[in-house]
């Protein structure tokens, strides 16, 4: 219950919506409940089961009164009226003209119940996709090393789309069905207090049975969503790994796999479906039942003259009771149904609950610019139990440019990360300008940097959308510009649509070095004092080489650069270079002191010098 009311509160504010829900919902059960209220009067006077006295008493206009009777009084006797003006025929089609209109009535407001629902539907998933999507844009960077993209995928969407179609489109069931039950229920004990007490009896019974049932459909529901993003995680590696696919003829490994993950899902939900299924067959089964039993029990108290019915009044009751086995049917279906949207709202809130480990501080400090330099002090990072790196101590001031070599998972990358709080020291601080930067608004701080990475991450959009990404205001001018520093204007005009052109996914429409250029192109564009380069150059044949190192070398003018450098040919001019084993600094100082010393260093060289 807890989660479904988490779910409708993403409709407040209520007063919106739920008034007129309500106002349309009654309209519509009222003039739904007259087609079958007016059926007794229909069968007394076309059949003459009322009795003289009864008769007189309808001739005469009732005293006003707030009571049933009353306006039972005052439509009898308007009926006996038509009766004795327009005969039996006349007074049928004037009871089937009032049938109609209320069944058009009843409809009408049936719609503009639905209208209303509709709108609620909308913003209920509207806002919780946007909540989904906004907590999951906020969280840090390790959140999603833990967890599968494809996982993540299948929350956003199949997750949300499940709780459209059973939670959501469940409201109609929650409030309208119980209601007409309700008012239908208080016309049956109006009629005889005795027979309805005798058919609620068995109520409690049939919800008894449809609620096991339901409670198991819970757990495979889980399990479902859970073999859904499996999936959509297998069909994501799968299109993004075709290449490997293909080179290493695994089609058929991948289709095992796939295959074996669709039959768990599929018996899965076969499970689910005979549970669920089982639900609608068994209330209108103990419907039936129960009408049976007022049949038996009702008319032979009727048969035997003690009953408080007439014939025409125990047949309308029978009518009236039959109505409300409908509204009990949806509601053991939707019971049934909403078990799934509730275990994929669990999974939908268990992203919205998890709390980022990177978070602005509460008072944090403004900056507007870099003025002195980044220093590290004794930092330590572990991820959980393993330590990445240990009593790291350097600075890289204002204008300089460090450098990270060594051997790959050495933690190079995890240590360019901490600076734009990508993750946060274990132990020790960075600051930038004296300040600790957990202390300093993200916003800001990000702000200031530029990052360059081994991977050029482009989006399936134009080529001047892609250089201009996160920047406001970004002219042509000032991309083209940007380009040309970047080494990218000339490849980009020879496209056909030059900088308008679509790149493809993650840039597949360019080659390596064209994607790279552009990523610095980006860079440029922002112009942030703070550059950071993390094997920008690596995995590029020699001419792109060239192409993207001018670049960089025009990016990292005038600004302070923390380059991580997998070929050292590429950071020999740097002012200072560190160089990682294990996690730690096991040398530094410049190029060419490090070439005069034994060490890692030297032997990287002399490597990669072969």
């Amino acid at each position: 219950m807890k989660t479904y009311l988490r779910i409708l509160s993403y409709a407040r504010p209520y007063g919106k919506f739920v008034p007129t829900y309500i106002i349309y919902t009654l309209f519509s059960i009222i003039f739904g409940l007259i087609n079958f209220t007016l059926l007794k009067p229909l069968f007394d006077v076309i059949f003459e089961q009322v009795d003289p006295k009864t008769l007189d008493q309808y001739r005469e206009l009732p005293e006003f009164s707030l009571t049933i009777d009353y306006f039972t009084g005052l439509f009898n006797h308007h009926f006996l009226e038509v009766s004795g003006e327009y005969g039996k025929v006349g007074t049928l089609v004037f009871v089937c003209m009032i049938i109609v209109v209320s069944v058009f009535l009843s409809n009408l407001f049936t719609y503009l119940s639905g209208v209303v629902l509709a709108k609620v539907r909308a913003v209920v998933i509207k806002r919780m996709r946007m909540d989904i999507f906004g907590k999951v844009s906020g969280l840090h960077i390790g959140y999603f090393s833990d967890e599968r993209k494809g996982d993540l995928m299948s929350k956003m969407t199949n997750d949300v789309q499940e709780v459209e179609n059973t939670i959501v489109q469940s409201l109609r069931v929650v409030f309208r069905e119980p209601a007409t039950i309700i008012l239908y229920f208080a016309v049956l004990f109006f009629m005889s207090v005795k027979l309805t007490l005798f058919t609620i009896l068995i109520i409690p019974i049939s919800g008894a049975i449809i609620g096991g049932i339901t409670r198991r459909l819970k757990k495979r529901a889980v399990q479902s969503q859970q073999s859904l993003g499996r999936i959509v995680n297998i069909l994501d590696e799968t299109l993004g790994g075709m290449r490997v696919i293909k080179a290493f003829n695994a089609e058929r490994f991948m289709f095992g796999k796939f295959d074996q993950e669709t039959d768990h899902y599929a018996d899965v939900n076969v499970n689910m479906a005979r549970k669920n299924e089982l639900a609608s067959p068994i209330s209108q089964f103990l419907g039936v039942t129960v009408v049976a039993g007022i049949l038996v029990y009702g008319g032979s108290l009727v048969l035997s003259g003690n009953s408080d019915l007439s014939a025409s009044d125990f047949i309308t009751y029978i009518i009236i009771f039959t109505q409300v086995l409908n509204p009990a049917k949806e509601i053991s279906r939707a019971v049934s149904s909403i078990q799934r949207g509730i275990a994929s709202a669990e999974r939908i809130f268990e992203v919205v609950d998890t709390d980022s480990k990177i978070k602005n501080p509460s008072h944090p400090i403004s900056i507007a610019q870099f003025e002195s330099g980044i220093n590290f002090e004794q930092v330590n990072f572990a991820y959980e139990e393993q330590l990445i790196l240990k009593d790291i101590n350097f600075t890289l001031e204002k204008g300089k440019t460090i450098a990270l070599v060594g051997p790959s998972g050495g933690g190079k990358s995890t240590l360019a990360d901490l600076v734009p709080r990508f993750y946060d020291p274990t132990k020790g601080k960075i600051t930038l300008d004296g300040n600790d930067l957990r202390d300093l608004k993200l916003e800001e701080l990000r702000k200031l940097m530029g990052i360059v990475t081994q991977e050029s991450i482009l989006f399936n959009d134009t080529v001047f959308n892609n250089i201009a990404f996160g920047i406001e205001g970004a002219t042509e001018d000032l991309v083209i510009e940007a380009a040309k520093i970047a080494n990218a204007h000339e490849f980009i005009i020879k496209m056909d649509d030059g900088y308008q052109s679509s790149i493809g996914e993650r840039g597949t429409k360019l080659s390596g070095g064209q994607r790279q250029r552009l990523s610095i192109a980006r860079a440029v564009l922002k112009n942030p004092p703070i550059l950071i380069l993390d094997e920008a150059t690596s995995a590029l044949d020699s001419e792109s080489e060239r192409l993207v190192q001018e670049a960089l070398t025009h990016l990292m003018k005038n600004r302070t650069t923390l380059v991580i450098a997998h070929r050292l040919s590429t950071i020999q001019h740097a002012d200072e270079i560190l160089v990682i084993e294990r996690g730690q600094i096991v040398q530094r100082g410049s190029h060419q002191e490090l070439m005069n010393q034994e060490g890692l260093y030297q032997k990287l060289s002399s490597i990669q010098s072969v």
